[in-house]
């Protein structure tokens, strides 16, 4: 459909539209903030188990959700992140859903988009290039080169760039340091972006970025180098949320797309916010597994903006489940009941964590695969029933909205029942080091975190500067609740070893970075960029 037409369907006028063609638009500010003044609607969340390679499908059951929740009467609202090119040239492929529950159009989604991330890149890169500048017009702020925390990004996969030296080939092209890239969504422009209520609170963000630290063990910030205007300036069109459409016809507000793995891993603010003043009801997802994407949803987005979910979708299949529970990928297929029983420690913990700690009512869907078998399926729903918990099998995948329209009707029961006050895992005024042992222990299972006398150091240090209060950002591997990918199921009694703790002071939170955690991935041995092509009609293969 026009994309006029998709918006109509949400009451938005063509005037508040800023078209990319035919079938693509971003929202005006001048309309969000007109419409913030509404009510809201009610937030769901969908998350998932953690990711295993015989696959969940969180953002298909997001789209397939939010396509029944209209088909049963609901004005929904899907708000989804953007993909970022490196997994879908990498390991991952496309990233806007799949079968009869997708994002459309789905390959300018995948490549480019509305280019909100190469803008990021653009704000982003623009700061390091002003800070080697700032080196080698004179150094007045006396930044010491050898503690200079910003390194430069691309949104694309590749090792090669991970280390490096620059300013190399004498005095005219800078002075000579250690340097490196990260991936696009890795970045703090990135976590800023989707964090900001606005403009001017993007560019007060930008400002208080960490660039560095002074001889004199000082911080030196973006704003300290004149550089945030110019960085608000780049992200002028790329902080407006980007307005699509489903299979089905149904309004997406797609925007942002920070790693769960390595940021907060949630959709902008600004365009969840919008979905709420134009909907009933607004699907979002987290990424990764609960232990994650759902843990920083609530802990650093719900917290900063007063959100809060009314219920949460845990998405599984019956696949996963009997990879977590020893089962090698080649025989997930495989009626296993055994196995199947012993990877539903993995479902049961990430259940028993939104519904206690966080005192969310939750539904599991069970995400269809054709070899799944009734009694495995009956084997899921009685476990989960004797936890107070519903299990529904869904096939939006296969069909389309009918097929998440159970799914749909048990969210709404959920969601409407009377909300109970915002629960977070810890205080605001709770101890940096005792906050990351509270994740790590309430949420992961572990006994314990270790840490050396340096990161503990910097730890303190935070906290002597005023940031004692800032919420805790884990990066660690998404595969495990342990620091270890290849520990499935639900592993216990294990140590969270922080590797280096990263202030990110225009983010408003702290890195905590765990384990062998890249902020740069590296291709595969054969990456999906192999298998993606154009047809001399223009036609793209191979984006799934």
């Amino acid at each position: 459909m026009p994309i006029a037409s998709v918006a109509a369907k949400l009451g938005i006028p063509e005037t508040a539209l800023e078209l990319y063609g035919r079938d693509k638009a971003k929202l005006s500010l001048d309309y969000l903030a007109e419409i913030n003044q509404r009510p809201a609607g009610k937030l769901i969340l969908v998350t998932a188990i953690s990711p295993t390679p015989a696959g969940e499908g969180k953002t298909t059951t997001t789209i397939g959700l939010g396509d029944a929740l209209n088909l049963i009467g609901k004005r929904a609202v899907i708000c989804l992140r953007e993909p970022s090119m490196g997994p879908v040239f990498g390991q991952k492929g496309g990233a806007t859903g799949g079968g009869h529950a997708q994002v459309i159009p789905m390959e300018d989604i995948n490549l480019h988009f509305t280019g909100d991330f190469a803008a990021i890149g653009q704000a982003h890169n623009l700061l390091a290039a002003m800070i080697d500048n700032h080196l080698q017009q004179g150094n007045e702020l006396d930044l010491d080169a050898r503690r200079i925390t910003w390194r430069r990004v691309m949104d694309m996969n590749d090792r090669a760039l991970r280390e490096m030296v620059v300013g190399l080939g004498g005095p005219a092209n800078g002075v000579p340091r250690s340097e490196g890239f990260d991936i696009v969504v890795a970045s703090e422009v990135m976590a800023i972006l989707c964090l900001a209520g606005d403009l001017a609170d993007l560019k007060q963000r930008l400002g208080k970025i960490l660039v560095g630290y002074r001889r004199d063990d000082t911080p030196v910030t973006a704003d300290d180098l004149k550089a945030a205007g110019a960085m608000a300036a780049l992200l002028k069109h790329a902080i407006k949320p980007n307005l699509v459409q489903t299979l089905a016809g149904n309004p997406a507000l797609v925007h942002g797309g920070p790693f769960a793995n390595i940021a907060h891993g949630c959709n902008s603010l600004l365009a969840t916010r919008a979905g709420l003043a134009l909907g009933n009801y607004v699907v979002t997802e987290a990424g990764f597994g609960a232990d994650l994407g759902a843990e920083k949803f609530i802990d650093i987005k719900c917290r900063k903006s007063g959100l809060a979910p009314a219920a949460v979708v845990v998405v599984a299949t019956l696949r996963a489940l009997k990879f977590h529970g020893g089962v090698a990928l080649a025989d997930v297929n495989q009626p296993n009941p055994a196995a199947l029983e012993a990877g539903l420690k993995n479902l049961e913990r990430h259940v028993a964590n939104l519904t206690g700690p966080f005192g969310l009512p939750c539904v599991v869907a069970i995400n269809h695969f054709t070899h799944d078998t009734e009694a495995e399926l009956s084997l899921v729903q009685n476990h989960l029933t004797a936890l107070g918990v519903k299990a529904v099998m869904a096939h939006h995948w296969g069909i389309g909205a009918e097929g998440a329209r159970l799914l749909a009707e048990e969210v709404v029961r959920l969601a409407d029942q009377p909300a109970k006050p915002q629960r977070f895992l810890y205080p605001d005024d709770m101890a940096l080091l005792d906050k990351i042992r509270a994740i790590a222990t309430s949420i992961y299972g572990a006994a314990d975190v270790t840490a050396d006398a340096k990161v503990l150091a910097r730890l303190a240090k935070y906290e002597q500067q005023g940031y004692r209060a800032l919420p805790i950002c884990m990066a660690k591997t998404q595969m495990s609740f342990s620091t270890d990918p290849k520990r499935r199921g639900a592993p216990s009694g294990h140590h969270v070893v922080i590797r280096e703790v990263h202030l990110k002071a225009g983010a408003e939170f702290i890195v905590v970075v765990c384990g062998d955690i890249l902020t740069m991935p590296g291709l595969p041995k054969s990456p999906a960029a192999e298998r993606i092509d154009i047809a001399p009609d223009g036609r793209i293969s191979g984006l799934f």
